[in-house]
């Protein structure tokens, strides 16, 4: 089977004086992660406290988790192109700055409809940051270790679940709910320091242009790798959602249970991380695949796993494995972009964003017809199968393509 890839990252030059270990860069990097992380998953925890201290109710608060979702969503793609000119060092540095002044802000919000705008402007970094990241980190080793690099990056996501949301959720309880936004705000700049003292400079492609990042919307493998994350990424966001509730209503779990449970999702994030890359950069694909079949096996095992808190912390931890799907993917951007490397990879958080809207309402409409907190498992099952579909259709895509070449060239 051959690969699509025409591109492989840039590889990155530097001064003697930034000469930095590719492990440290990519710790730097994992550090706006962690920043990202903490405040996109804190959110949901602060939800009560803001909504009170600015005078909605918590279904109203809640829109300020959508208009950052959205502002992934838009920003993704507009940042990645409207930075193609920039040296990818100087766009990680601006992306970082941006997102600590994103939120800054927010902790100053004097409403609910200010709060509202800059949630928004917040997470227009988001998904170019860690595109942009990911590609800078596969650029500093060798190729058979990319998606080994990419983990890294993301690990700082993932280890956000387990040390930044209590650390933003305790600050929001002792010193008000601005404070989770504003420790962000600190890491964020601190990130953006670390980038421009460490990450090596990248001087742009001669031929870097914003059309040539929009060359990657006319590549067909790029929009089915897009839609396996879209699709199938969303069972994890059906089950983490109403994970609260199921353990109340279901599990009839003590109070205690919720944040360790949330713990484990991420221990489940953090060591599919570790782990899955390894195998990733040995057979990508059947890794991919692998991955969506365990998603679906996993959450097919929640709806029998939640009356008891053994059996559902097993479960979540199994799910939370599955989450590894998006460093695979990320890496998958990288070999079927072609020279649209900095769009690509930015989208596949846009993609992960549309998941984490379409799981949860999914979901919920699941719950609301009557099937049960449970019910988000057999929800969730079913997108990780129809991911698994939409991969094997890629996967077809990618063998057709390497039996009519050697064709093509044999007739020339």
């Amino acid at each position: 089977m051959s690969r699509e890839r025409t591109d492989s990252p840039e590889p990155v030059t530097s001064a003697p004086r930034r000469a930095f270990s590719p492990g440290f860069v990519h710790l730097v990097l994992a550090l706006g992660g962690f920043a990202i992380g903490t405040t996109e998953f804190a959110t949901m925890s602060l939800l009560p406290a803001f909504s009170h201290g600015l005078g909605v109710d918590e279904p109203t608060g809640g829109h300020v988790i959508s208009a950052y979702a959205l502002g992934v969503v838009v920003g993704a793609p507009l940042l990645a192109v409207l930075g193609a000119r920039l040296g990818r060092r100087t766009l990680l540095m601006l992306l970082m700055a941006a997102f600590a002044v994103g939120n800054l802000l927010s902790a100053l919000a004097p409403t609910f409809g200010v709060l509202l705008v800059f949630r928004f402007l917040a997470g227009l970094p988001h998904g170019a940051y860690f595109g942009t990241a990911a590609l800078v980190a596969a650029g500093l080793v060798p190729p058979e270790r990319r998606t080994i690099a990419v983990g890294r990056v993301m690990l700082g996501l993932t280890v956000a679940t387990i040390v930044g949301v209590p650390l933003a959720n305790a600050l929001g309880q002792w010193l008000g709910w601005r404070w989770g936004f504003g420790v962000v705000a600190i890491i964020a700049l601190l990130t953006a320091i670390l980038v421009l003292a460490v990450v090596p400079a990248t001087p742009p492609a001669a031929n870097a242009s914003p059309l040539r990042e929009l060359g990657a919307l006319r590549r067909s493998q790029v929009w089915l790798t897009l839609a396996i994350g879209a699709i199938g990424f969303g069972g994890m966001f059906a089950v983490y959602t109403y994970l609260a509730s199921t353990l109340a209503a279901v599990t009839h779990a003590p109070g205690y249970a919720l944040p360790l449970v949330l713990a484990v999702f991420g221990v489940g994030l953090t060591l599919g991380n570790i782990v899955v890359p390894r195998f990733a950069d040995r057979a990508l694909m059947p890794t991919a695949g692998g991955l969506l079949a365990w998603s679906a096996a996993a959450l097919a095992i929640y709806p029998f796993a939640t009356p008891h808190l053994w059996s559902i912390t097993l479960a979540v931890l199994a799910i939370g494995i599955g989450g590894a799907l998006g460093t695979v993917l990320q890496t998958r951007l990288m070999d079927v972009a072609g020279d649209a490397q900095g769009l690509a990879a930015a989208l596949n958080h846009s993609a992960f964003n549309t998941a984490n809207a379409l799981g949860p309402w999914l979901g919920g409409s699941a719950i609301a017809a009557g099937y049960g907190w449970a019910s988000t498992g057999w929800v969730g099952c079913g997108l990780a199968l129809a991911g698994l579909a939409i991969w094997a259709v890629a996967l077809l895509v990618d063998r057709a393509r390497s039996v009519r070449e050697p064709c093509a060239a044999a007739a020339e």
